[in-house]
């Protein structure tokens, strides 16, 4: 019976230690998530990662720069770290090295994550860094020269509005290297997208009313679709730009059902250094491709033979709302081949630049060959109409396949890589 009686009592004292310890424990993990505080850990994550375009007048539907801002959107943050969604994101993770990769660590995601399941808590006022400081209405710091379209262009209501050309004179009286560049929409409602050339001012020009397709004397800049804001260049490159040049915006209008006013502009920086590498720009491209109605894996390739030694500097793919994957391939002249970028889901909404950490050689003799496929079914929910052929066409309905790039000639030591200004989120 004593013996019994002994081995209850080291079973309830087994029992209680037990206990003990599993409370230890929560209190611990109670202890180290509630440590994870705003002021401390959140805040230097939002404004590396997300502050840029997640502030008043910039792209993202709400400002977090600030914890009042922030917390209603605590469990919303939370969601779509964990699913990748934000930042945004479409590289193959397995296949190359990006300068602009703006995806959080796991050791953020798992600070974001703690935080919010302990209750958002704000901590101390004094464990706040200093909030980012950033050039008002421009993401590429302060500009030497804002141009802008010489008129307000208006929108109508409704209706198809074909690409439109605006010329801007620079007055540029000197080459402008140029540094970084932003385009700036005057109203974002109406602009789905800018490419931006520079033009021989003696050339022949746009059709009066801004209307005419520009084709003489052009280098092009650059552009913006919804999600991009400014790109800063590598050091030791730049964006050449000839004395009295004009700017000549490509414009792409969508109606939003109101009659609306647009004024689009451009910044520039200009490069302090002598010396530059010239930044040009390249693409493989498809125009005729016919997509059948209903077909839900469509490929269409194109490739580009390099006639120079080149350094690739960022690649852009580009496709409209029945776009679903894209992949850049290197074939080199003694036969090896290379995947140098895939977006294995390609989003409209979000056309990233990509830009390598090292900048990319392709000597001479060596092909890029894209590969883009198309979802033109029932089952592509941004598919405006799965029983139509799709072919080429400037509008968001129609299709384009482009592979663009970047790049410099590569009779120079390489340079180091560029960085978006908002990492094209």
């Amino acid at each position: 019976m004593k013996r019994m009686i002994r081995r209850r009592g080291f079973l309830a004292v087994c029992a209680v230690v037990a206990i003990a310890v599993a409370l230890t424990g929560a209190v611990g993990m109670n202890t180290r998530a509630a440590a994870v505080t705003y002021t401390k850990d959140i805040a230097p994550i939002l404004y590396n990662s997300c502050a840029e375009c997640h502030r008043p007048g910039e792209i993202a539907p709400m400002s977090l720069m600030n914890y009042q801002q922030v917390r209603p959107w605590a469990k919303s943050i939370r969601e779509r770290v964990l699913d990748g969604s934000m930042p945004p994101w479409s590289a193959d993770p397995k296949v190359g090295h990006w300068a602009n990769d703006p995806r959080l660590s796991k050791e953020e995601i798992d600070k974001i994550v703690a935080w919010v399941n302990a209750g958002a808590p704000k901590g101390d006022d004094k464990d706040l860094p200093p909030a980012p400081k950033f050039a008002e209405g421009w993401t590429i710091g302060e500009p030497d020269v804002v141009l802008q379209m010489q008129e307000e262009y208006t929108v109508p209501a409704d209706g198809t509005v074909p690409y439109l050309y605006f010329s801007i004179p620079t007055g540029f009286t000197e080459d402008k290297w140029i540094q970084a560049m932003e385009i700036r929409p005057g109203n974002r409602s109406v602009v789905h997208h800018v490419i931006a050339y520079a033009q021989d001012a003696n050339s022949r020009d746009t059709a009066p009313g801004g209307e005419g397709e520009l084709r003489a004397g052009r280098t092009h800049l650059g552009g913006i679709t919804p999600n991009k804001t400014g790109v800063v260049f590598a050091p030791g490159t730049a964006r050449l730009i000839r004395k009295g040049s004009n700017i000549v915006f490509q414009m792409h209008y969508t109606t939003s059902g109101v009659v609306s006013k647009d004024r689009t502009k451009i910044a520039f920086v200009f490069s302090k250094e002598p010396g530059k590498k010239e930044i040009m720009t390249g693409n493989a491209i498809n125009g005729r491709f016919a997509i059948p109605p209903g077909a839900d894996n469509h490929e269409v390739t194109a490739s580009r033979t390099m006639d120079q030694d080149i350094l690739i500097t960022s690649f852009m793919p580009h496709m409209h709302v029945r776009g679903k994957s894209f992949k850049y391939t290197a074939v080199y002249p003694d036969g090896r081949s290379e995947v140098l970028l895939n977006v294995p889901e390609y989003d409209f909404n979000w056309q990233h630049t990509y830009i390598p950490k090292e900048p990319i050689l392709l000597p001479k003799g060596a092909r890029l060959d894209c590969v883009a496929y198309f979802d033109n079914s029932p089952k592509n929910r941004f598919n405006p109409d799965p029983t139509q052929t799709v072919r080429w066409g400037d509008q968001t309905w129609e299709e384009m396949m482009i592979g663009w790039y970047t790049y410099t000639r590569s009779d120079a030591p390489k340079a180091a890589p560029a960085t978006a200004s908002s990492s094209s989120r």
